[in-house]
């Protein structure tokens, strides 16, 4: 697999090698040893999550404040662009984000470590988007950023963007709960 750092170092993608032909391909998706070698630090993944939306569904920008989730994400079936943000006051990196176009046809994985929020928006007609997760949810640490409360460039889409209740209500960075 191939392993790239993005402007935050601490979030990777992860293009895995994949073989195929005129009948498909096959491609590993995860190896704990190998993926433990790419984060310099062993992992454990104890939930793993699938959500379906259309296009124009906007997730996020999630995250627990305690029982922190590291995610490993990844798009079977449409398009999104990911974004995380670094919520960790003493990194270099603090309020700052990275958004990675996921699909079915790149195949990439997106790691964010524990100390981000994260959320994705749907460009596809219909995405399905799996989530591999260091920690439980725990619906009463969750927090919300507003996704439009930074200055994340999210794509311009030809349909407005569906949010749900909870992320409607979503603070602005300065009157969140933080890492340190």
């Amino acid at each position: 697999m191939k392993v790239t750092p993005t402007f935050i170092p601490d979030v990777l993608v992860i293009e895995p090698k994949v073989f195929g032909d005129a009948r498909g391909f096959f491609f590993e998706s995860f190896n704990q040893k190998a993926f433990d070698d790419a984060v310099g630090r062993q992992v454990e993944f104890v939930q793993d999550n699938h959500s379906r939306s259309r296009k124009g569904v906007l997730r996020g920008l999630h995250y627990q404040i305690q029982q922190p989730q590291g995610k490993l994400v990844r798009v079977v079936c449409g398009t999104v662009f990911d974004v995380a943000v670094d919520i960790r006051k003493s990194s270099p990196t603090f309020g700052k984000w990275v958004g990675v176009e996921l699909s079915e046809h790149n195949q990439r994985q997106l790691w964010i470590p524990e100390g981000f929020a994260h959320g994705f928006v749907v460009l596809s007609e219909q995405a399905d988007f799996l989530y591999k997760t260091t920690d439980y949810y725990a619906p009463g640490h969750e927090r919300c950023i507003g996704w439009d409360s930074l200055d994340i460039r999210w794509p311009d889409l030809d349909v407005p963007f569906s949010l749900s209740e909870k992320d409607r209500q979503g603070v602005g960075l300065s009157g969140a709960e933080l890492f340190e």
